[in-house]
């Protein structure tokens, strides 16, 4: 195997993306690009930043959550709604690979910044539309936020307890979906645009990939009129499958997909002669006894703590997962030896830890350059590659275009 060369170039290397995305799956889609190498140049309003900026907690009045969300982006100010504006963006976009937005469909249009006017500066132009609900449909026009998909989706109804209400996540799980589903996206209109030498529209509603993220529901619906019931931490596809809290108020997540590792489950906790039981021997008929089988490996978890409980399902190789806060992420051995963490460069906070590229490549690696970048702090050297001179510069921010 090639080892990574830190200094390669990256694999997007030469291709501009344009962000006019605000908030996460689209800003975090560019995100993933800019980690390999593109050139993504972030357009936010001159007065009216992402709102992700301020999102969360912050220190010293610097938002977090920006930081990861802006990293290996170039950060400029424009008034699309204004002319000038409009006319700045479409000179920016004039020789741009891809461009990234999530206004509400028709906003772009309003402005003279439709596919068909981007397409005429640009035919090579790949527009990537983010929205709630897609451009199409009785509901396009509607405001949607990750929220709306993950309730719409199915993913809420088949999520909490079976006696508790329909569960949301505490994080963006669709629009994260959704980043990586634009990610791909842009690659394969990019690959597309290899073969044809035209770009194309991207349109992606955050409803559906999270939706696609939900296994066989539809078709489990479509053929048996089954719907997928909540469940908590248990599955209708084999047992024991749960979070056990151990001796020392930890906690441990057990997975026995495979017939194998619920055998030595049950061996390890001492309970060998329901292995022998004839329903033992399928996923489903496990899932039928789950409260049997939960019973026997909650009682030999709680007598042990944490770290006793991983040694022993490791020794008998069953599959088990203490489960983390941030801090035991942190200090976890394997998430170190991956380089699952690291630390980032910041022009205001010194270093900033955080996720770093979610994969590895051996030639043509990504990499983490920077954290995100103050509100336009990249304007004038931007909008200056295209001609524009200091005095044209200040007039623009005059009157508020840039």
């Amino acid at each position: 195997m090639t080892s990574a060369n830190p200094n390669a170039p990256g694999p997007l290397d030469g291709v501009k993306v344009v962000d006019l995305a605000t908030l996460f799956a689209g800003p975090l889609a560019a995100a993933f690009l800019g980690d390999f190498g593109a050139d993504v140049i972030k357009v936010e309003h001159p007065v009216k930043p992402d709102p992700s900026r301020g999102h969360g907690p912050a220190k010293d009045g610097v938002g977090l959550w920006w930081k990861v969300l802006g990293r290996n982006k170039r950060t400029v100010t424009l008034n699309l709604s204004d002319p000038d504006g409009a006319a700045l963006l479409r000179q920016l976009l004039a020789d741009a690979d891809v461009l990234v937005e999530n206004f509400r469909p028709g906003t772009l249009e309003r402005w003279g910044l439709g596919p068909t006017e981007l397409h005429a500066v640009n035919p090579r132009l790949v527009i990537t539309r983010i929205s709630g609900f897609g451009q199409v449909g009785p509901y396009a026009r509607r405001p949607g936020f990750g929220t709306l998909a993950e309730a719409m989706s199915g993913f809420a109804a088949a999520t909490g307890e079976p006696d508790g209400p329909p569960t949301l996540p505490p994080f963006g799980l669709a629009d994260s979906v959704t980043a990586l589903a634009a990610a791909y996206a842009v690659m394969l209109a990019l690959r597309a645009r290899d073969a044809t030498g035209a770009g194309q529209v991207v349109d992606l509603a955050i409803i559906e990939p999270i939706m696609a993220m939900l296994g066989p529901q539809i078709t489990w619906y479509d053929q048996l009129g089954y719907i997928q019931p909540r469940l908590g931490n248990r599955s209708n596809n084999n047992a024991p499958r749960n979070t056990y809290r151990c001796a020392d108020g930890r906690w441990v997540a057990v997975s026995t997909s495979a017939q194998s590792i619920a055998e030595r489950v049950l061996t390890l906790v001492g309970r060998p002669e329901l292995v022998a039981e004839p329903w033992f021997a399928t996923g489903s008929g496990r899932a039928a006894h789950a409260d049997e089988l939960d019973a026997a490996v909650s009682a030999w978890v709680a007598q042990r703590d944490r770290d006793e409980v991983v040694a022993a399902f490791e020794a008998a190789q069953a599959a088990v997962a203490p489960v983390y806060d941030v801090r035991d992420i942190l200090a976890d051995p394997q998430y170190a030896a991956l380089g699952t963490v690291r630390s980032v460069p910041d022009e205001e906070l010194g270093e900033v830890r955080m996720q770093n590229v979610p994969f590895r490549l051996t030639d043509t690696p990504g990499e983490i350059r920077h954290a995100g970048r103050q509100h336009g702090q990249d304007t004038d050297a931007v909008f200056g590659a295209l001609g524009l001179s200091a005095e044209e510069l200040d007039s623009l921010r005059e009157r508020g275009v840039l």
